[in-house]
């Protein structure tokens, strides 16, 4: 790991710009091996640049880092830098001052990251929400309460701008104007999934950020995928998963953030449902099972975060709830129930359970769905 204090923080010249980039083009070249080799060889970051192959190779380097150490992609060079350049965009090595500091405690931390937007978020209180591209609508509703919740906290929500539980979770925080910063398995000229491209400029229109570790206009690549929910953990203290299979890219995210020493929160779910496996696995590996955002707040106590409020929000809304029709709400169940069945159930005429139903739907209570009905709980 990199000890933060090897180096002051200060403003960086274009040529130590150039050589932080070609140290992160260097093959199976990490933070801790940079590290080392500064410390045992007492030098700076320029010495590497003035030294031979000879030299080089003392210090540890092996044949393929010395070669792209010594002669770089010149025109990827050039086009970091042209797009660093840009207004709002960043190249933040691990020295710099915004380089994310919990990001920069992990195992294998990128050398670079690229930002877009602001770059202040990156030293927030941070807690990634991840899950399934294919989400339950119950799976939806979760993510637009946690991450919503979450946010009114003063929590900055972390995710991956994937469709799904990522896109669902950065559009709620941005429907209560809160923090959100995505992080791409691409580069930052080429957003992905295009259909995502409108809400990546709404995260920046209203002070979210981008961030990558991937040159601008690198494409998706699935084995990139993996790396980026790495930062996703890393820079977040905790992380929450709403609905997963038990092989999906939520899960890697899990494991990173076990690996990293970060809190993991899951979602239960129905048994039956495929989605539901993942979350349930990782409760019995040691997950902290979820069912408000106040059950995440009590692991973070210590932080100057606003937990009262939402505390106090959610007391009014549990208030506003019990108002409803018990009777009616007790009659369909949090799996789809057939409208006879509910008729049936409730002993009310069918005009006054659909308008009374429909009533529901727009307080978010219930939902509407082929077959019937779903219960969406009290969020």
């Amino acid at each position: 790991m990199y000890q933060e204090n090897e180096h002051a923080y200060s403003e960086t010249s274009e040529n130590e710009q150039r050589q932080w980039l070609i140290l992160a083009q260097l093959p199976r070249f990490s933070v801790a091996k940079l590290a080392t080799i500064l410390r045992k060889s007492a030098i700076q970051i320029a010495d590497l640049f003035d030294a031979d192959s000879k030299q080089l190779t003392a210090y540890g380097f092996s044949d393929a880092q010395i070669q792209q150490l010594q002669h770089p992609d010149e025109r990827q060079l050039d086009k970091s830098l042209q797009w660093s350049e840009q207004t709002s965009s960043s190249l933040l090595n691990i020295t710099s001052k915004h380089y994310p500091k919990v990001l920069l405690q992990t195992a294998r931390p990128p050398i670079l990251l690229y930002c877009f937007g602001n770059k202040d978020l990156l030293n927030t209180h941070q807690i990634a929400i991840v899950g399934s591209r294919n989400p339950s609508i119950a799976g939806k509703q979760n993510a637009q309460y946690f991450a919503q919740g979450l946010s009114q906290c003063g929590w900055t929500v972390t995710s991956g701008l994937a469709l799904g539980i990522d896109g669902l979770a950065h559009d709620a925080v941005l429907k209560v104007k809160g923090s959100t910063v995505a992080v791409l398995g691409t580069g930052l000229n080429n957003i992905y999934p295009k259909r995502h491209v409108k809400m990546a400029d709404c995260i920046l229109e209203q002070g979210g950020t981008l961030v990558s570790e991937f040159v601008p206009d690198m494409p998706a690549k699935p084995e990139n995928f993996p790396r980026r929910n790495r930062i996703i953990s890393g820079m977040s203290l905790g992380t929450l998963i709403i609905e997963a299979a038990i092989k999906s890219g939520s899960l890697i995210t899990a494991r990173y953030a076990l690996e990293q020493n970060r809190d993991v929160f899951a979602v239960p779910g129905n048994i039956n449902n495929v989605l539901s496996k993942g979350c349930h696995y990782l409760i019995k590996q040691g997950a902290k099972l979820v069912e408000c955002v106040s059950d995440i707040n009590d692991e973070y106590q210590h932080l100057a975060l606003n937990f009262l409020n939402i505390q106090q929000n959610e007391l009014q809304k549990s208030a506003r709830q019990s108002l409803a029709s018990d009777k009616l709400l007790d009659s369909v169940d949090f799996e789809t129930t057939p409208l006879d069945i509910v008729v049936e159930r409730c002993g009310m005429p069918v005009a006054e359970v659909m308008s009374q139903l429909l009533e529901y739907e727009l307080r978010g209570l219930v939902a509407a769905v082929p077959g019937g009905y779903l219960k969406l709980g009290e969020k």
